[in-house]
C-alpha cells in the first residue's frame, strides 16, 4: 500500500480552502505518473490501450488521458449505450459498449448513432443479441459493428468450479468462433472483433490485507490462469484464421492483468481505466506501481471522544462482494482508521485519530474510494489539482445530468 506523502495533506487542504465539502479532487501530477506507468508496457509491446470510461466518468479527464497517452491510448470502452451516445456527443470516437443490451430504447439509440458510419460497436454473446441488434439496425438503415465476447474464466475440475466473472456463455474457442461465423448471416451487422476479460487475473488483488488467508489461493489461481487464458486466445485466433474470418480488434485485459495480456500475440489492444486514478483496491496488486490520484474530502463536524472525530457523510461503498475492502479508506492525515462497528456511513463517518495528529472542527479528511469510477456517481464535478492550486473544475456524468446505468 502506498505510503502517503507527509506534505500531501497540507497541499490538498490549501488547494480546497474555502470550497464546500464534501468534494472530490483529482491530483493531476499523480494522474500523469499513472498514465506513464500504464502506457509504458503497452507501448513496448506494440499494442494500444482502450480506455475504460467506467473507471473515469468525467469527459474532461477522459480527454486529458487520451491526449497525454498519445497514439498508445486509442478508443473508449463504454458500459452502456446511453453512455456511448453521450461520449459521441462530446466529440469522442471509436466506442465499444462492453455490456450487451436488448431493450428497445438502447437498440434504437445504438442504430441511430451508427447510421452515418459505424462508430459504436456492442458486445454480443448469443444469437438473440444478434437478432435484436440486426433488427434495430435494419429499421434504422444502419450497420452496427459487433464484438463477440469469450468467457476466459478459470474452470478447473471439468468445469465444476468457476473462478472469474459471470459474463459470456461462450466458454470454448470453438463456441466463440462459431458465434463470430454467425454474424455474416445478419446483413445489418459487421464483425469488428473478439474480446475476453480475465477477471480472475485482472480483478483480484493477491495482497489483500482484509482477507490475508485467501491471498495464497489468489496467487495460485492467477499463476494457473495466465497460461490458460493465453492458450485460449491463441486458439481463438488460430480458428478465426483457419476459417478466413478477419477481425479488426482482439481486446483483452484490465488494469490488473495489463503486464501479462500485452505479451499475447493475438491481442491487438488491452483495456484499462482504474489504474489512471488508482482506487485503493489496486494497492493489493504487487506489480502495479500506481499513485493514488482520486480523493474525496469530508469535513469534521464532531469530536465524540478525545481520539475520535466524526465526519459528515462518507458512505460511498464500492460495488462487488461486500467486505471491508469495499469501504472508503481514510488516507490523509495518515493513520486515520474507520471504527470496526460503524464503518463509513451515509450521513456520518467516525474515525480514530492517531497519536500526534490534532484536527479541529471543520478540518478536512481525505478519503480514497475502493474503485476509481464510482465516486463520480456522488459528485457533480471533479476539482483538478496541481500543486496546491485548483487547475480546473470538470463536470462528471452526474454533473451533466447523465445516469447511463
Amino acid at each position: 500500500m502506498p505510503t502517503p506523502d507527509a506534505g500531501l495533506y497540507q497541499r490538498y487542504t490549501q488547494a480546497i480552502h474555502g470550497e464546500r465539502l464534501p468534494l472530490a479532487l483529482v491530483d493531476m501530477d499523480a494522474v500523469d505518473r499513472n498514465i506513464e506507468t500504464m502506457v509504458a508496457p503497452v507501448r513496448m509491446a506494440g499494442k494500444t490501450l482502450r480506455l475504460a470510461t467506467k473507471s473515469v466518468r468525467c469527459p474532461a479527464l477522459i480527454r486529458y488521458i487520451l491526449d497525454r497517452g498519445g497514439d498508445t491510448i486509442r478508443g473508449l470502452m463504454a458500459y452502456a449505450v446511453e453512455e456511448a451516445a453521450f461520449l459521441l456527443e462530446q466529440g469522442f470516437d471509436d466506442l465499444l459498449v462492453a455490456y450487451p443490451t436488448v431493450q428497445d430504447s438502447d437498440m434504437r439509440l445504438l442504430a441511430a448513432v451508427n447510421r452515418e458510419r459505424p462508430c459504436a460497436a456492442v458486445v454480443v454473446d448469443c444469437v438473440e443479441h444478434l437478432e435484436r441488434t440486426d433488427s434495430a439496425a435494419r429499421e434504422a438503415r444502419s450497420i452496427i459493428p459487433v464484438v463477440v465476447e469469450a468467457d476466459l474464466s478459470y474452470r478447473p475440475l471439468g468445469g465444476m468450479l468457476h473462478l472469474g466473472v459471470r459474463r459470456s456463455p461462450l466458454r470454448t474457442p470453438e463456441a466463440v468462433v462459431g458465434m463470430a461465423e454467425r454474424v455474416a448471416a445478419f446483413p445489418n451487422l459487421s464483425l469488428k472483433g473478439v474480446m475476453g476479460y480475465e477477471g480472475q487475473i485482472a480483478g483480484v488483488g493477491e495482497a489483500n490485507p482484509h482477507s490475508p488467508l485467501l491471498n495464497p489461493a489468489r496467487r495460485l489461481i492467477k499463476r494457473l490462469s495466465v497460461p490458460r487464458v493465453a492458450e485460449a486466445r491463441a486458439r481463438i485466433a488460430g480458428l478465426l484464421a483457419d476459417r478466413g474470418i478477419r477481425i479488426e480488434v482482439f481486446n483483452g485485459g484490465g488494469t490488473g492483468s495489463l503486464f501479462s495480456t500485452v505479451t499475447e500475440a493475438p491481442v491487438t489492444e488491452v483495456t484499462a481505466g482504474s489504474g489512471f486514478l488508482a482506487g485503493h483496491l489496486f494497492d493489493y496488486y504487487p506489480r502495479l506501481d500506481l499513485v493514488p490520484a482520486l480523493f474525496f474530502a469530508l469535513q469534521i463536524v464532531r469530536r465524540p471522544d478525545p481520539r475520535i472525530v466524526t465526519c459528515h457523510g462518507g458512505g460511498y461503498i464500492a460495488s462487488g462482494e461486500a467486505g471491508w475492502d469495499r469501504l472508503p479508506l481514510p488516507a490523509l492525515p495518515a493513520g486515520m482508521k474507520l471504527l470496526p462497528f460503524e464503518g463509513a456511513g451515509e450521513v456520518q463517518t467516525p474515525l480514530r485519530v492517531p497519536p500526534g495528529v490534532t484536527l479541529g472542527l471543520g478540518a478536512p479528511v481525505f478519503f480514497r474510494h475502493a474503485k476509481a469510477g464510482e465516486p463520480a456517481e456522488h459528485f457533480n464535478e471533479y476539482l483538478f489539482v496541481r500543486g496546491d492550486c485548483i487547475e480546473q473544475r470538470a463536470l462528471t456524468y452526474r454533473g451533466y445530468g447523465r445516469c447511463p446505468l
